[in-house]
């Protein structure tokens, strides 16, 4: 990943986490990546003063049913994409096309069968995507 992530850079290609999980997990995966954290979009959890759990940010796109999709939507509409490419492992991922304008499926952490079987391009290694960024 941090190759693909690095060969997509290299092209200019601005690369975005949208992801069901907590942000402050997801920013330190993204710093990983060197991609900015303000390219991060996932659930925020919430605290009280006292420093207990207070639940999680219901504001925030990617807490709501279709979530991903109105993240997509709003990226599209921001920066005036012409193409959104959504990779993912999960249905949400999948549920993302449109308005992502490419959905590929990802198999290699876990095999869901619903995505592999409904996904057009489906792989298990980011290889196979560095493969066809060098043709």
């Amino acid at each position: 990943l941090r190759e693909l992530v690095s060969r997509l850079h290299q092209r200019g290609v601005q690369v975005f986490l949208v992801s069901g999980g907590f942000q402050s997990i997801v920013e330190h995966v993204a710093l990983q990546l060197n991609i900015p954290t303000a390219n991060v979009f996932a659930n925020r959890l919430k605290f009280y003063f006292n420093g207990e759990y207070a639940g999680f940010d219901e504001t925030q796109p990617t807490a709501e049913s279709g979530g991903k999709g109105k993240v997509i939507t709003h990226l599209k509409e921001q920066f005036h994409f012409k193409k959104v490419v959504m990779i993912g492992d999960g249905a949400t991922d999948m549920e993302a096309c449109p308005p992502a304008d490419c959905f590929i499926g990802f198999g290699g952490n876990v095999i869901r069968k619903q995505v592999k079987e409904k996904a057009k391009w489906y792989i298990t290694h980011f290889d196979e995507l560095l493969k066809e960024l060098e043709e």
